[in-house]
């Protein structure tokens, strides 16, 4: 009898998913974001049925202060904070991996809470859910993770990248060194150089071409190697 039990219960499981169509993947239960600095939290729904269907995803409830924003984006394009839904079409098996909520945190330090549900358009009734928070803290004052008399080198940030450029912040303070940051996959092989000129302060790395997966950027003054750290690269 509890063997039955059982199987009646994984089976009822597993209709349940079946039904619902719907899988929300890479969610976290909370999120951080600094004072001045918008928040683009990914919403990664992946369509499990052996069906095309429009799925949608809606804000169910949203705490913001008076000074703040939140509103949905696919891909560049951003809608009004008054529109709580968006749809996207999925082939089975597809992920709508362009799908954001932005937050603009406003100019005060505090914490948010947010649900979200996602469901099948002509099913409404079965939905999942997922709630999560967003801290909003001070900015802090970056330090340098190297620094020597003729180079002063920030982090890349943001680190790590989700789906924006990164970048790394530094000051050359001899014109007659050369440098350059290479990035390195996890075998060692570069997939982008960039040079870091003594007339500028900032390098754009350009992380769309990038798959999600752990990468290491090195440093190199006068083509001699000098630091080498991690970037990480979540899509």
């Amino acid at each position: 009898m509890m063997r039955l039990i059982v199987a009646i219960a994984v089976l009822f499981a597993s209709t349940l998913a079946s039904a619902q169509g719907v899988e929300w993947i890479d969610k976290q239960d909370t999120y951080q974001a600094v004072i001045g600095q918008d928040s683009r939290i990914p919403i990664r729904i992946r369509n499990t049925s052996d069906r095309a269907h429009t799925i949608v995803i809606r804000r169910v409830m949203a705490e913001l202060n008076a000074n703040q924003k939140g509103y949905f984006c696919v891909g560049d394009e951003c809608f009004d904070g008054a529109i709580d839904q968006v749809t996207r079409r999925l082939e089975p098996g597809e992920v709508a991996s362009n799908v954001y909520f932005v937050v603009e945190p406003g100019l005060s330090a505090t914490s948010n809470a947010f649900r979200f549900e996602v469901f099948q358009k002509n099913n409404p009734q079965l939905n999942l859910e997922h709630s999560f928070m967003l801290s909003v803290e001070e900015k802090q004052a970056r330090s340098f993770v190297f620094q020597t008399r003729v180079i002063m080198v920030h982090d890349v940030y943001p680190n790590p990248i989700t789906d924006s450029d990164a970048f790394l912040d530094y000051k050359l303070i001899d014109e007659n060194i050369k440098a350059k940051v290479v990035i390195h996959n996890i075998l060692g092989s570069p997939v982008g150089e960039h040079e870091m000129l003594f007339t500028d302060t900032r390098v754009k790395i350009q992380a769309e071409g990038f798959s999600s997966g752990v990468y290491f950027y090195t440093i190199y003054l006068d083509n001699v190697g000098v630091l080498t750290r991690k970037l990480v690269v979540r899509k």
